[in-house]
């Protein structure tokens, strides 16, 4: 299915290692052996072939992806570690500069908790949650302005880099923080992660790997309640959490039909990596008494213009207001923007992460007795939106801006979403408005 989401972002390999993020760690991760090295092998050769044969630009932007393939090769070949050689495999695609186009390594045998979750606002990056029961709730408070982490001083283009190395390649057993308070006592903090064992996922389709396929099934489970809509009703106003452009048709027009019976819907998009371009086509559908051009999809085969056919009598006809911070990405940002270009809603909230691309997953796992699962992303079109202009490595400036300070998020509040409540004629004070969809962390 084509998507828009990408679930690990922008980052620079080689960079990354050459400043010392891994120091520590090398050492405790395992020697590779033939047999890992080999499937190492096969895992660059395969993402390279998917990458010639489908990539949107084929000249690559100028890369001879022919000679970067033999030279990443070498380097997998001396690799020294797994980890190593996954994080060269990664390195392979970066060069693309593509938020994605990337590497999803095999699954580990253990999930890693750091127990904090970072955002930028405008260009200082905070902790907003911090998981009881873990280092980070004994050492860090939201609200605190994070000035460095592992020696890196985080910004928009860092903090993606940082989180797909540290989430996706190279879990590492601490962190190190430089921490600014509300207050403004700074400090520096070692935040120990939380280790979750787990089995590798290798064959499902046999008895054999029943256990890997139902607890697939349990953590698939998981994921469908933290992306469930979420929904508040204020004095005539819908105010409605969309968590992803991951949902069914079905629905949309749920949540579009309950929008209808309302004069004015806010829709928090906060967050809000992206998802299907099904998805986008439906909601864009929904708010219009005419087809829309969604964007021109720029592929290798030429462009084509991606429309959103109009949901006739079942649109939403009232005043919209569209919430985005730095973590609503792709679908989501196409979303904002299309509203603004068509003079159709008001964006209010911080500008977007400028991750917009459109890209097709692609599955692979090993032969043999033991199968190993892994993928890559890689995209299948860049966008170009109404004005002719792309949003990737831009995104979306808001026609409000409204910015949380780190006492707004020590103490819980939402100013955004009380902003928005304002300019739609309610009374939603930032307090009240930070308790209508409390943050929910996963199970461990």
């Amino acid at each position: 299915m084509k998507k828009l989401m990408p679930t690990a972002l922008r980052f620079t390999l080689g960079a990354l290692v050459a400043m010392g993020v891994c120091r520590g760690w090398y050492a405790q991760e395992q020697k590779i052996d033939a047999n890992e090295r080999a499937r190492v092998e096969i895992m660059l050769q395969d993402i390279h072939d998917a990458l010639k044969k489908n990539y949107y630009d084929a000249a690559y932007h100028g890369l001879d992806i022919d000679a970067r393939y033999k030279t990443y090769l070498e380097r997998v070949q001396k690799s020294e570690t797994l980890g190593d050689a996954f994080r060269t495999v990664a390195a392979y695609l970066a060069g693309l500069d593509d938020s994605h186009t990337y590497f999803i390594p095999p699954r580990r045998s253990y999930r890693a908790e750091y127990g904090y979750r970072l955002q930028l606002v405008g260009d200082a990056c905070y902790v907003t949650q911090v998981r009881p029961e873990t280092d980070a709730a004994k050492k860090l408070r939201p609200g605190d302005q994070v000035q460095s982490l592992d020696g890196f001083a985080v910004n928009r283009k860092d903090l993606w880099q940082l989180e797909y190395y540290l989430r996706q390649l190279a879990p590492k057993p601490a962190t190190e923080f430089t921490v600014r308070s509300p207050s403004g006592e700074v400090r520096k903090e070692q935040v120990l992660t939380k280790y979750e064992p787990r089995k590798h996922l290798q064959d499902i389709t046999t008895a054999g790997g029943i256990n890997d396929f139902l607890r697939l099934g349990l953590e698939e489970e998981e994921q469908r309640h933290a992306l469930r809509q979420r929904y508040a009703e204020q004095e005539g106003v819908l105010i409605w959490k969309m968590p992803s452009f991951t949902v069914g048709d079905d629905e949309i027009d749920r949540m579009m039909g309950l929008a209808r019976k309302h004069e004015i819907l806010i829709l928090d998009l906060r967050d809000n990596p992206g998802g299907y371009v099904s998805t986008l086509d439906r909601m864009v559908g929904s708010f219009f008494d005419h087809n829309v051009t969604i964007a021109t999809q720029v592929t290798r085969k030429g462009d084509k213009a991606q429309i959103a056919k109009s949901r006739g009598k079942d649109i939403f006809t009232g005043k919209l207001f569209v919430l985005v911070d730095s973590g609503s990405a792709s679908a989501a940002e196409l979303f904002a923007r299309i509203m603004q270009l068509e003079h159709r809603g008001t964006v209010v909230g911080d500008r977007s992460s400028g991750l917009v691309m459109e890209a097709l997953y692609y599955p692979f796992h090993t032969n043999g007795d033991i199968q190993v699962f892994y993928a890559a992303s890689i995209t299948s079109a860049d966008l170009r939106m109404a004005d002719g202009k792309s949003l990737e490595k831009v995104g979306v400036t808001p026609d409000v801006v409204v910015l949380p300070t780190g006492s707004h998020l020590a103490e819980g509040q939402d100013p955004v979403l009380a902003k928005a409540a304002e300019l739609a004629g309610i009374k939603l004070d930032a307090a009240a408005a930070g308790k209508l969809f409390p943050f929910e962390w996963p199970p461990i």
